[in-house]
Formats: structure tokens, sequence, C-alpha cells
């Protein structure tokens, strides 16, 4: 497993991260046994990044990371949680806490979920409105001199945040969504973070299963699963991203590969200082992730798939307009 360094003092990570959300929460039903042996597999095939958020299943993806871990060496494992994102008891989403108070809150239970002396990269979910950046920065400063947290992470934030956030202490990678039909990063986000050496964590780089090859249009998610909301997934909308997503198959089947790992591939392709998350719950979409390790983009390959899926030729926003409207990376 080739490793990648977050940023210019962040921990060095394997090339592809494993995002364990849908193990817990916002995908359906996950089988909590096979979301273990993926977590496992995953940890014996090389993979040292797991990324989650407390809010996940609110707690239960970092006890069943705990659970996945015992028997483990934990130092293997870089663990990566998000923090701040406040939930109802019927699951709602109800803002966002970024106080320095709430910050080491937060942390206080993650530590004893997750039954760790430390977590590796600490980050608030999202930009709190009412909280400047360096506050809760300043926060997770003295977390990380405490020894609670080894570095320090951003997600979903602008360019303008990221700087005023390196202002107050290295920042290790900026979590964000980023595949083929997310490329907002690409004009002002990405610049930014590789002028202050910042790595990116990109989530999403299947589109949440759109553009896997495995989706079908027929598929009735269920209530709670973020893609019953998700514009992209929506009517007229889902029936041109899947239009995308066989164009996007004819290369790669060309290439030899599936569509999910063409698409991965390509994400990872993109420079060094970015490492892909794949959502997988299973083992065999982890391991059809794994082999798009192994996939080599040539200039030919890389001009076949922008041909295929062109820069901002999604149908529908990447979240329903609630959600947008938290987002600061979107501003």
């Amino acid at each position: 497993m080739r490793t990648l360094k977050l940023g210019t003092t962040g921990p060095a990570v394997s090339a592809l991260g494993l995002g364990c959300m849908g193990m817990s929460d916002l995908y359906g039903p996950a089988d909590r046994a096979e979301s273990i042996a993926t977590i496992h597999a995953a940890l014996e095939a090389g993979i040292t990044l797991l990324d989650t958020g407390d809010f996940y299943g609110m707690g239960h993806n970092e006890m069943l990371i705990a659970e996945a871990l015992k028997g483990q060496d934990r130092d293997k494992a870089v663990i990566s949680v998000k923090f701040g994102a406040l939930r109802g008891p019927d699951g709602a989403f109800l803002g966002y806490d970024s106080r320095p108070k709430a910050v080491k809150n937060f942390l206080t239970y993650s530590l004893r979920r997750l039954q760790v002396d430390h977590i590796d990269v600490y980050r608030p979910s999202r930009l709190d409105p009412d909280v400047p950046i360096e506050d809760t920065i300043g926060a997770l400063v003295e977390l990380r001199d405490a020894g609670y947290i080894r570095h320090i992470g951003l997600s979903e934030v602008g360019a303008d945040t990221i700087r005023r956030a390196a202002a107050v202490a290295p920042i290790s990678d900026l979590q964000i969504e980023y595949s083929l039909l997310s490329r907002g990063i690409e004009e002002a986000i990405l610049p930014t973070t590789r002028e202050l050496g910042v790595s990116i964590t990109a989530y999403g780089v299947l589109s949440r299963g759109l553009i896997s090859g495995h989706w079908d249009k027929t598929a009735q998610p269920a209530a709670r699963d973020f893609r019953a909301h998700s514009p992209r997934f929506q009517g007229e909308n889902l029936d041109r991203n899947l239009a995308l997503v066989e164009t996007l198959r004819g290369v790669a089947q060309e290439k030899g590969v599936s569509v999910a790992q063409i698409a991965i591939a390509w994400v990872a392709s993109r420079g060094d200082d970015i490492v892909p998350l794949v959502g997988a719950r299973r083992r065999d979409r982890l391991s059809e992730a794994l082999g798009a390790l192994d996939v080599v983009l040539t200039a030919e390959d890389l001009a076949a798939i922008e041909a295929a899926v062109p820069k901002g030729a999604a149908a529908g926003e990447r979240y329903a307009p609630a959600m947008m409207a938290h987002l600061d990376s979107e501003r």
C-alpha cells in the first residue's frame, strides 16, 4: 500500500481511506458483522485511514470502529473524526456547535466511545456561523498540546476560512467532496490548500454510489437514506446523471476496469495531496475500490474520461437546499 502525507505536518496515511459513515447512518440498513469484517479487511489490505463523525448514528459509528479495532494494533490506524453537528432523537440535523467548550465536550465523548487515548485528526464537520474559526482552532490547539488529538483538520470550508484557520495552527487536511460530478474545489479551494500545504481527503468520490456503476434507476432508497432527498438522485436529474455513467462505463470497459475503479482512479490521479475516501460497507465493494489503486491513467485515458463526464455536467446540486446553506465551501 502506497502512503501519502497529509499536509506538510500531518500523518502518513494509506493512499486510499475508508469512510465508515454508511455502516451506521444515512445510507439505509447495514450489516454490523459485515461492516466489522470490512474494516478488518481494509486494515489487512494496508488501509490505515479510518474516517468517521461523532454524529454518524449518534455515536454508533465510533463504537463500531472501537469494536473493530479490538485486538488490532491501534497505532496502525489513523482515526479521523468530525464533530460539531447536532442531531435530534429523530435523527434530524439541528445545526452546528463549534464553541471551544463544546469542542472539548465532543472530544471527551468520542475518546470514550472509540476507547482510545487520542484521536489522530480532529475536525469541525462544518463552519459554525456563530463562532469565529479562530476560536474553534484555538480550542483544538489546546487539545493537541495536551495530547488528546494529534492533528487538526477542516471540512467543507472555503478558501478564506482555510487561510484564517491556517494562520492559527497547521492544518493537515481539508475533507471535502471531490469527484467527477463534484469539481467545485478546483476553482479556489484546491489552489489555496496547495499554497498552504494542506492535503485533501476527498469524500463522495463515487457520488454516494451514483457513479459506482451499480446504482439502479429503479432503486427505492429508504426515507432516511440521504439519496432519497439528494437532488442528483431525483427525476430527470437522475436520468441525466446515469446517462453520464453509461458513457463513463464505455471508457472503463475499454480500459478493462469497472466504473467505480476508473472514477476512484481519476480522483487519485489529481495529485499526491489528494486521498480518496471510499464508503465501502461490504468486503466485495472494498475489494473493487482497492483495485483502483492499480489503475494507471494515461493522458489519453484522462481525455476520454473528461469527454465522458465534462466538468459541470452533473445534474442537480450535491445537497438539498437546506444543507447547501451550511456549506462554507459553496460560498
